[in-house]
């Protein structure tokens, strides 16, 4: 006959004395750093591959310089500018070109949202962290500083434009630039993003752009086109940047001679 041996229970565990601390859990970025980690590595991709083109960038200088320079040469003996002194043509038309460039830049640059849709980038990019809304201002940022820099170069110009360096609304021009470079940017994301193609994009671009270019006041005034095109000029808001441009550099003087006031 076997006898029932008490197994003594403890009251409580205790756990040892020198047993390991467990390891402390990673702390995760806030939602605001992951955006802006989005926005940033967006920005500095599209500017850091805009320079690694060498063609790109001595295109983006040599291609509106002599656009001025012929255009403007060729109309030079039948512009003229009454109440503006020393107002030629290609002094006129150096504002539009400015904004030319901005708007070109910007078409060119928001393609690459074409491209990195079809190469995968885009989805990769919205399936991480980050919010649609950070993919967007990165890709809108990146894009209009492009457009913005460009345009910088090409002021290099405004002297031989005879633009007084010294009396030039800087604060002005930049806020007129910046707004312009975000306002085309825009759009042309959002162009970018229902066209399917590139072929596709640079047609609807053309399309919509362009006119929206040449009756902006850019090529020619206002100020002596026929009722219909001076009220679809007026209407036009790619006019208040040309205006914009022209103010900064001339004057509100050169804005009332050609009929923009």
């Amino acid at each position: 006959m076997s006898a029932d041996i008490p197994v003594p229970v403890p009251s409580s565990v205790e756990a040892p004395v020198n047993a390991p601390a467990a390891p402390a859990r990673r702390r995760e970025p806030g939602t605001l750093a992951l955006q802006w980690a989005t926005v940033r590595v967006l920005l500095s991709r599209d500017v850091v591959r805009f320079f690694r083109q060498p063609s790109r960038v001595i295109g983006a200088l040599a291609q509106p310089i002599l656009f001025w320079f012929v255009i403007g040469s060729g109309f030079a003996g039948s512009f003229r500018v009454e109440g503006a002194q020393g107002l030629g043509y290609q002094q006129f038309f150096f504002p539009g070109v400015v904004t030319m460039v901005v708007l070109f830049s910007a078409i060119f640059a928001t393609i690459t949202v074409i491209e990195d849709r079809k190469e995968g980038f885009l989805q990769a990019v919205l399936a991480g962290p980050g919010s649609r809304l950070a993919v967007v201002l990165g890709k809108a940022l990146g894009s209009s500083s492009i457009a913005l820099m460009q345009a910088s170069l090409f002021l290099l110009f405004a002297p031989l434009a005879g633009v007084d360096v010294k009396a030039v609304d800087y604060a002005l021009l930049a806020a007129v630039m910046v707004l312009s470079a975000l306002a085309l940017t825009g759009m042309g994301m959002a162009l970018a993003w229902w066209v399917k193609s590139s072929a596709g994009y640079h047609a609807v671009m053309s399309l919509v752009m362009l006119p929206m270019w040449v009756l902006s006041g850019a090529m020619f005034p206002v100020k002596g086109a026929g009722p219909v095109l001076s009220w679809v000029m007026r209407l036009n808001p790619m006019r208040f940047s040309v205006e914009g441009v022209r103010r900064a550099l001339y004057g509100a003087q050169a804005s009332v001679a050609v009929g923009s006031q």
